[in-house]
Protein backbone atom coordinates (compact mmCIF):
# COMPACT_ATOMS: atom_id res chain seq x y z
CA UNK A 1 0.00 0.00 0.00
CA UNK A 2 1.21 3.54 -0.67
CA UNK A 3 -0.47 6.44 1.49
CA UNK A 4 0.08 9.97 0.85
CA UNK A 5 -0.53 12.89 3.03
CA UNK A 6 -1.22 15.98 0.78
CA UNK A 7 -0.20 19.21 1.80
CA UNK A 8 -1.09 20.97 -1.66
CA UNK A 9 -2.58 20.37 -4.72
CA UNK A 10 0.11 18.32 -6.25
CA UNK A 11 -1.65 15.66 -8.41
CA UNK A 12 0.06 12.18 -8.39
CA UNK A 13 -1.37 8.96 -11.05
CA UNK A 14 0.96 5.88 -11.67
CA UNK A 15 2.97 7.56 -14.39
CA UNK A 16 5.33 8.66 -11.92
CA UNK A 17 8.53 7.39 -11.28
CA UNK A 18 8.09 7.17 -7.60
CA UNK A 19 4.79 5.41 -7.65
CA UNK A 20 4.77 1.83 -7.30
CA UNK A 21 1.69 -0.79 -6.50
CA UNK A 22 1.73 -2.62 -3.62
CA UNK A 23 2.49 -5.98 -5.27
CA UNK A 24 5.92 -5.08 -6.16
CA UNK A 25 6.60 -2.55 -2.75
CA UNK A 26 5.05 -4.48 0.29
CA UNK A 27 5.33 -2.16 2.49
CA UNK A 28 3.15 1.06 3.51
CA UNK A 29 5.19 3.99 2.35
CA UNK A 30 4.43 7.32 3.70
CA UNK A 31 5.01 9.89 1.66
CA UNK A 32 4.33 13.97 2.60
CA UNK A 33 3.88 16.46 0.03
CA UNK A 34 4.68 19.48 1.61
CA UNK A 35 4.75 21.80 -1.79
CA UNK A 36 4.97 20.67 -5.30
CA UNK A 37 7.92 18.90 -6.03
CA UNK A 38 9.07 18.31 -2.41
CA UNK A 39 8.74 15.19 -0.82
CA UNK A 40 9.85 13.71 2.72
CA UNK A 41 10.14 9.98 2.35
CA UNK A 42 9.66 8.74 5.79
CA UNK A 43 9.89 4.73 5.76
CA UNK A 44 12.72 2.41 5.90
CA UNK A 45 12.99 -0.18 3.02
CA UNK A 46 14.29 -3.28 3.60
CA UNK A 47 16.10 -5.06 0.73
CA UNK A 48 13.39 -7.21 -0.04
CA UNK A 49 10.63 -4.37 -0.37
CA UNK A 50 13.20 -2.74 -3.15
CA UNK A 51 12.03 -3.46 -6.63
CA UNK A 52 14.45 -4.97 -9.19
CA UNK A 53 14.57 -4.20 -12.90
CA UNK A 54 13.12 -7.55 -13.63
CA UNK A 55 10.37 -7.02 -11.29
CA UNK A 56 9.85 -3.62 -13.04
CA UNK A 57 9.43 -4.94 -16.35
CA UNK A 58 6.92 -7.35 -15.47
CA UNK A 59 4.66 -4.99 -13.72
CA UNK A 60 5.59 -2.65 -16.23
CA UNK A 61 6.13 -0.09 -14.35
CA UNK A 62 9.75 0.21 -16.28
CA UNK A 63 9.16 0.49 -20.60
CA UNK A 64 11.29 -1.26 -23.02
CA UNK A 65 13.54 1.07 -25.32
CA UNK A 66 14.17 0.67 -28.59
CA UNK A 67 17.46 2.00 -28.58
CA UNK A 68 19.21 -1.15 -26.52
CA UNK A 69 22.71 -1.00 -26.05
CA UNK A 70 23.25 -4.46 -24.62
CA UNK A 71 22.45 -8.08 -24.77
CA UNK A 72 19.42 -8.67 -21.93
CA UNK A 73 20.78 -10.48 -19.42
CA UNK A 74 18.17 -11.92 -16.86
CA UNK A 75 20.80 -12.52 -14.22
CA UNK A 76 21.98 -8.40 -13.81
CA UNK A 77 18.24 -7.84 -14.01
CA UNK A 78 17.37 -9.98 -10.66
CA UNK A 79 20.00 -7.52 -8.94
CA UNK A 80 19.49 -4.39 -10.24
CA UNK A 81 17.12 -1.69 -9.05
CA UNK A 82 16.13 1.80 -9.61
CA UNK A 83 13.81 3.46 -6.81
CA UNK A 84 12.93 7.22 -5.70
CA UNK A 85 13.65 7.25 -1.94
CA UNK A 86 16.23 8.87 0.72
CA UNK A 87 19.02 7.04 0.93
CA UNK A 88 19.13 7.23 4.66
CA UNK A 89 16.08 4.81 5.17
CA UNK A 90 17.61 2.48 2.77
CA UNK A 91 18.43 -0.77 4.97
CA UNK A 92 21.32 -2.32 3.03
CA UNK A 93 24.98 -2.87 3.19
CA UNK A 94 26.66 -0.10 1.93
CA UNK A 95 25.39 3.24 0.56
CA UNK A 96 27.21 5.60 -1.68
CA UNK A 97 27.17 9.37 -0.47
CA UNK A 98 28.15 11.67 -2.84
CA UNK A 99 30.66 13.70 -1.01
CA UNK A 100 33.08 16.66 -0.58
CA UNK A 101 36.84 16.13 -0.94
CA UNK A 102 37.03 17.01 2.74
CA UNK A 103 34.28 14.05 3.60
CA UNK A 104 33.39 15.76 6.52
CA UNK A 105 29.51 16.38 5.34
CA UNK A 106 28.07 19.68 3.07
CA UNK A 107 24.86 19.83 1.36
CA UNK A 108 22.40 17.93 -0.45
CA UNK A 109 22.33 14.28 0.35
CA UNK A 110 25.87 14.75 1.94
CA UNK A 111 24.94 16.45 4.68
CA UNK A 112 21.80 14.34 5.00
CA UNK A 113 23.62 11.15 5.41
CA UNK A 114 26.14 12.68 8.09
CA UNK A 115 23.12 14.28 10.04
CA UNK A 116 21.27 10.43 9.77
CA UNK A 117 24.48 8.77 11.09
CA UNK A 118 25.44 11.02 13.56
CA UNK A 119 28.04 12.46 14.93
CA UNK A 120 30.05 9.24 14.94
CA UNK A 121 30.52 9.57 11.30
CA UNK A 122 32.19 12.81 11.42
CA UNK A 123 34.53 11.97 13.91
CA UNK A 124 35.69 8.51 11.72
CA UNK A 125 36.20 11.13 8.24
CA UNK A 126 38.35 13.51 10.76
CA UNK A 127 40.91 10.40 10.76
CA UNK A 128 40.63 9.51 6.93
CA UNK A 129 42.86 13.08 5.86
CA UNK A 130 40.06 13.92 2.52
CA UNK A 131 39.67 12.03 -0.58
CA UNK A 132 40.77 12.84 -3.98
CA UNK A 133 38.16 13.89 -6.74
CA UNK A 134 37.02 10.53 -8.48
CA UNK A 135 37.91 8.02 -5.30
CA UNK A 136 35.52 6.39 -2.51
CA UNK A 137 36.53 5.86 1.19
CA UNK A 138 34.67 3.99 3.51
CA UNK A 139 33.19 3.84 6.78
CA UNK A 140 30.94 2.83 9.41
CA UNK A 141 27.44 3.65 8.64
CA UNK A 142 26.62 4.04 12.66
CA UNK A 143 22.68 5.09 13.00
CA UNK A 144 21.90 4.70 9.57
CA UNK A 145 20.20 1.38 9.05
CA UNK A 146 22.92 0.80 6.13
CA UNK A 147 25.93 -0.77 7.54
CA UNK A 148 28.64 0.74 5.62
CA UNK A 149 29.15 4.15 3.70
CA UNK A 150 31.30 4.84 0.78
CA UNK A 151 31.91 8.22 0.40
CA UNK A 152 32.50 9.41 -3.05
CA UNK A 153 33.91 12.25 -4.53
CA UNK A 154 32.66 13.10 -8.12
CA UNK A 155 33.86 15.73 -10.23
CA UNK A 156 32.60 19.51 -10.27
CA UNK A 157 31.09 19.40 -14.28
CA UNK A 158 31.67 23.20 -15.42
CA UNK A 159 35.65 23.11 -13.64
CA UNK A 160 36.64 20.18 -16.27
CA UNK A 161 36.46 19.77 -19.38
CA UNK A 162 33.78 16.96 -20.37
CA UNK A 163 36.35 14.03 -20.74
CA UNK A 164 38.00 15.01 -17.77
CA UNK A 165 34.55 15.24 -15.85
CA UNK A 166 33.42 11.56 -16.68
CA UNK A 167 36.47 9.90 -16.06
CA UNK A 168 36.03 11.28 -12.34
CA UNK A 169 32.72 9.65 -12.47
CA UNK A 170 32.87 6.85 -13.65
CA UNK A 171 35.92 5.94 -10.76
CA UNK A 172 33.58 7.04 -8.46
CA UNK A 173 31.34 4.62 -9.10
CA UNK A 174 34.09 1.73 -9.79
CA UNK A 175 35.74 2.63 -7.03
CA UNK A 176 32.86 1.93 -4.62
CA UNK A 177 32.03 -1.31 -5.95
CA UNK A 178 35.14 -1.95 -5.42
CA UNK A 179 35.11 -1.08 -2.08
CA UNK A 180 31.99 -3.00 -1.14
CA UNK A 181 33.75 -6.34 -2.57
CA UNK A 182 36.65 -5.68 -0.02
CA UNK A 183 34.26 -5.65 2.78
CA UNK A 184 32.16 -7.86 2.27
CA UNK A 185 29.05 -5.68 1.73
CA UNK A 186 26.68 -7.44 -0.70
CA UNK A 187 24.20 -4.60 -1.56
CA UNK A 188 24.78 -1.47 -2.27
CA UNK A 189 23.15 2.30 -2.72
CA UNK A 190 24.07 4.99 -5.29
CA UNK A 191 23.30 8.70 -4.86
CA UNK A 192 23.12 10.38 -7.93
CA UNK A 193 26.75 11.73 -7.67
CA UNK A 194 27.56 14.97 -9.12
CA UNK A 195 24.19 15.89 -10.17
CA UNK A 196 23.27 18.62 -7.14
CA UNK A 197 25.46 21.77 -7.02
CA UNK A 198 28.41 20.05 -9.09
CA UNK A 199 26.26 20.49 -12.09
CA UNK A 200 26.78 17.25 -13.94
CA UNK A 201 23.86 16.79 -16.37
CA UNK A 202 21.38 14.57 -14.76
CA UNK A 203 20.89 12.60 -18.29
CA UNK A 204 24.89 12.18 -19.12
CA UNK A 205 25.58 11.38 -15.21
CA UNK A 206 22.80 8.78 -15.24
CA UNK A 207 23.96 7.42 -18.44
CA UNK A 208 27.55 7.04 -17.29
CA UNK A 209 26.89 5.59 -13.88
CA UNK A 210 25.10 2.84 -15.47
CA UNK A 211 27.47 2.41 -17.87
CA UNK A 212 30.00 2.06 -15.25
CA UNK A 213 28.21 -0.81 -13.59
CA UNK A 214 27.26 -2.78 -16.06
CA UNK A 215 30.96 -2.87 -17.35
CA UNK A 216 31.85 -3.70 -13.55
CA UNK A 217 29.11 -6.15 -13.41
CA UNK A 218 30.19 -8.02 -16.51
CA UNK A 219 33.78 -8.01 -15.40
CA UNK A 220 34.58 -11.49 -14.48
CA UNK A 221 32.73 -13.02 -11.34
CA UNK A 222 32.10 -9.17 -10.18
CA UNK A 223 28.30 -10.23 -10.25
CA UNK A 224 28.20 -12.64 -8.31
CA UNK A 225 29.91 -10.59 -5.72
CA UNK A 226 26.39 -8.72 -5.03
CA UNK A 227 23.14 -9.44 -4.07
CA UNK A 228 22.08 -5.94 -4.91
CA UNK A 229 23.15 -3.23 -7.05
CA UNK A 230 20.35 0.34 -6.62
CA UNK A 231 20.82 3.43 -8.47
CA UNK A 232 18.34 5.73 -5.66
CA UNK A 233 17.11 8.55 -7.11
CA UNK A 234 15.65 11.91 -4.82
CA UNK A 235 14.84 14.36 -7.24
CA UNK A 236 12.04 14.21 -10.26
CA UNK A 237 14.45 15.01 -12.60
CA UNK A 238 17.02 12.27 -11.26
CA UNK A 239 14.52 9.79 -11.38
CA UNK A 240 13.41 10.59 -14.74
CA UNK A 241 17.07 10.14 -16.29
CA UNK A 242 17.30 6.62 -14.76
CA UNK A 243 13.98 5.83 -15.81
CA UNK A 244 14.74 6.52 -19.13
CA UNK A 245 18.37 5.43 -19.74
CA UNK A 246 18.22 2.08 -17.92
CA UNK A 247 15.82 0.09 -20.13
CA UNK A 248 19.23 0.45 -22.95
CA UNK A 249 22.31 -0.45 -20.87
CA UNK A 250 19.78 -3.27 -19.18
CA UNK A 251 17.01 -4.14 -21.13
CA UNK A 252 14.09 -6.70 -20.48
CA UNK A 253 14.63 -10.36 -21.36
CA UNK A 254 12.46 -12.40 -23.22
CA UNK A 255 11.07 -14.11 -19.73
CA UNK A 256 10.69 -10.17 -18.57
CA UNK A 257 8.68 -9.27 -21.80
CA UNK A 258 6.51 -12.35 -21.64
CA UNK A 259 5.62 -11.98 -18.11
CA UNK A 260 4.26 -8.43 -18.80
CA UNK A 261 2.10 -10.16 -21.69
CA UNK A 262 0.74 -12.55 -19.86
CA UNK A 263 -0.36 -10.07 -17.17
CA UNK A 264 -2.10 -8.25 -20.10
CA UNK A 265 -3.69 -11.13 -21.23
CA UNK A 266 -5.16 -11.83 -17.80
CA UNK A 267 -6.74 -8.39 -17.53
CA UNK A 268 -8.63 -8.74 -20.77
Amino acid sequence: MVSFHHFSDFNRDSSDPLFLPSHVRPNELTITLLTPGTLIMTSYLTLSEIPTLTQLYRSNILKPRTNISATPLQSLNDILSHIRHDITKLEVGCIVNAANNSLLGGGGVDGSIHRAAGPDLYEECLTLGGCDTGDAKMTDGYELPAKKVAHAVGPIYWKLDHDEAEKHLRSCYRRSLELAVEHEQRSIAFAAISTGIYGYPHREAATTAIDEVGRFLRKGDNISKFDRVIFCSFMPVDAKAYEETLPSSFPPTAEDLAAVTEEDQGQT
